[in-house]
């Protein structure tokens, strides 16, 4: 496949997400090699050899373009287009073998995000989007739900102590408390369950850009709201609020400092 439009890119992301996380399936259950990252994090062969199989399918067929991956070194990385890789989000929770984990792939221009994909080899569920496209899941439109009241809401986030700041922690515990339900083991599913109506709201504390940045348009496009914590549509602030769009103004009203600037 070669070529740069649009449907190219999205075809491209979902086509590298399958190789890539058919190769980590390989290596699920079966105890692979691991080691603790400087912040402490695992990562397994299968990490490793995951990304490796992204980063030569792209080399093969769109050359010119930059990678960069959560493993290893960054390529070509002031090309104007960039493919960002997750090989395995949820490391600790594909270890467990708690089948809640993706490959993520996303191509971006800048910090604009033109398309992204998420591939759940363990459960079999894929998901793609484009701006102007919309996300399809295993092949059918994927639509955020109709939940309008807080109170019915279901909140899923990946770790709910968010250490890094008190204040923050207030403020989740908040929402948390005025939802209708909170579960965890969130990572890059927790997204998926927000952009099929499954789950209403997903928040994060500490994310990269690598964790996030397929999942933008996947929530935007079937209709919710992506954010940092300030309030901006981007997958580079470090943090994510995904919402559906019915519920975007509440839960940013609690999350979001007012000093930050407007919701979205």
């Amino acid at each position: 496949m070669t070529g740069n439009g649009t449907d190219n890119y999205m075809n491209a992301v979902a086509e590298v997400a399958t190789i890539a996380g058919n190769v980590a399936r390989r290596y699920y259950g079966k105890s692979p090699d691991v080691r603790l990252k400087k912040d402490g994090s695992p990562v397994s062969a299968a990490d490793y050899d995951a990304e490796q199989s992204a980063r030569e399918w792209i080399g093969k067929n769109f050359p010119s373009d930059g990678i960069i991956g959560e493993e290893l070194p960054p390529t070509r990385e002031s090309a104007k287009r960039r493919w960002i890789l997750d090989p395995i989000d949820g490391t600790f929770t594909f270890l467990q073998t708690v089948p809640l984990w993706g490959t993520l792939v996303a191509v971006v221009e800048g910090e604009r995000v033109i398309a992204g994909a998420a591939y759940f080899p363990a459960l079999d569920e894929a998901i793609v989007a484009a701006p102007g496209k919309g996300a399809w899941w295993n092949g059918s439109r994927a639509m955020v739900s109709g939940v309008s009241d807080l109170k019915a809401a279901r909140l899923v986030t990946t770790d709910a102590r968010f250490n890094r700041d008190p204040t923050r922690r207030d403020r989740w515990l908040q929402l948390q408390n005025g939802a209708q339900t909170m579960r965890t083991w969130g990572d890059c599913y927790g997204y998926l369950l927000v952009a099929t109506g499954r789950a209403d709201v997903m928040v994060d504390d500490v994310i990269s850009a690598w964790d996030v940045a397929a999942l933008l348009p996947i929530i935007t496009e079937a209709g919710g709201a992506f954010t940092d914590w300030k309030g901006r549509t981007t997958a580079f602030g470090g943090d994510a609020i995904a919402t559906n769009s019915l519920l975007a103004g509440a839960v940013r009203d609690i999350l979001v400092p007012p000093a930050a600037g407007d919701s979205t």
